[in-house]
């Protein structure tokens, strides 16, 4: 039986850490300029249709300003993508100021050298705890099968071994 301290956020946060996800960035064209933010609870929803899911804290700031994009772009990140992924999660900088992308005319932002570009428009967001679980419906996808994916584990960015 769990005693209240054993469900702390971050007892819980070490304990979900433990397990092993890939890393996402969800990007997009505002005002002609890249927004993004890292996703690390990204998950393929459903075939038919073809959604995936990314879940976003309440207190993103970066989120609100996002979600009014008409298109999204979400990118699969690299074995090589680190930094980029600390770019993307930090607060106060220029974000996309040491990161290679590339931008389609209906305004979704992928990382250039990711494993997977995913092009989505937001299909519906649900509340979920201090969360919002925000569905995306993929319009189109592209794998790269030759990039390896990067993986976030302990609180780390780690390389799969080949």
């Amino acid at each position: 039986m769990s005693t209240p301290d054993a469900l702390s956020p971050d007892v819980l946060r070490h304990a979900y850490g433990r397990f092993p996800s890939g890393v996402t960035a969800a990007c997009a064209l505002i005002d002609s300029a890249p927004i993004g933010m890292t996703a690390s609870s990204f998950t393929s929803v459903s075939l038919d249709p073809p959604l995936v899911s990314i879940c976003v804290a309440h207190t993103s700031q970066t989120w609100p300003v996002l979600r009014t994009a008409p298109r999204l772009g979400l990118s699969v990140l690299g074995a090589q993508h680190a930094q980029v992924a600390q770019a993307l999660a930090a607060k106060g900088i220029d974000r996309f100021s040491s990161v290679e992308w590339d931008a389609t005319e209906a305004g979704a932002v992928f990382v250039r050298g990711s494993a997977i570009w995913l092009d989505c428009t937001i299909h519906d967001e649900l509340p979920a705890g201090d969360h919002n679980i925000v569905l995306l419906r993929v319009l189109h996808v592209t794998p790269y099968p030759e990039v390896s994916p990067i993986v976030f584990h302990a609180s780390g960015y780690r390389q799969l071994a080949g």
